[in-house]
């Protein structure tokens, strides 16, 4: 006999209570604001297209979208790097274009005082393999999937990390050099 009460929840209400809320994604912008501000800046190389990007993202989330609540935090994330990807449009080069763009001469003079170094690297590369490394390295995007976001082949992606990764140690090595040869100038 049923007297109208209703030990388990509808199908649909135990499913709506695990989407996101406009409150959910707050409190998640809140806690992860500085985050997701330098993911936003490191794909975009500056502060006020990582602006853009980052206050675009929060337009998206306020909007809502049905995402579960486990999900919000990457699914945010994803919005950010979408959104850096139609601002910026990274491109792959053909082989014979140079292997390196001017380094980052706007990300550079971009750069707050008390920025991270570690950065400089990462921000001195060009478009496609900075977004490249961000997605795949930084973030630990499939292969696949980064190809997939940024309108390439696994190849170009592949490609591109490689030359990233290598650009970066190229810049490591060079910043460290100048120290040496003045440690060696003064012992001689």
């Amino acid at each position: 006999m049923n007297m109208g009460i209703r030990l388990i929840p509808r199908r649909n209400e135990q499913v709506k209570d695990k989407y996101a809320t406009a409150d959910d994604f707050r409190k998640l912008l809140a806690e992860d604001m500085t985050n997701l501000y330098l993911l936003a800046f490191l794909l975009t190389g500056s502060h006020e297209k990582a602006e853009q990007c980052f206050v675009s993202g929060i337009e998206d989330c306020a909007r809502g979208s049905a995402v579960f609540q486990q999900w919000a935090r990457s699914w945010a994330r994803r919005i950010i790097i979408q959104n850096a990807i139609r601002m910026i449009a990274p491109r792959p080069r053909f082989q014979n274009e140079l292997a390196h763009e001017f380094p980052s001469a706007v990300a550079r003079n971009e750069r707050k005082l008390d920025q991270d170094a570690a950065w400089d690297g990462v921000l001195a590369l060009g478009n496609f393999e900075r977004f490249v490394f961000v997605i795949s390295v930084l973030e630990g995007y499939e292969d696949r999937e980064c190809a997939a976001l940024l309108g390439c082949t696994v190849l170009e992606v592949d490609q591109a990390r490689v030359q990233a990764s290598q650009q970066i140690a190229d810049l490591g090595r060079t910043s460290v050099q100048p120290v040496d040869e003045l440690s060696r100038m003064a012992v001689g």
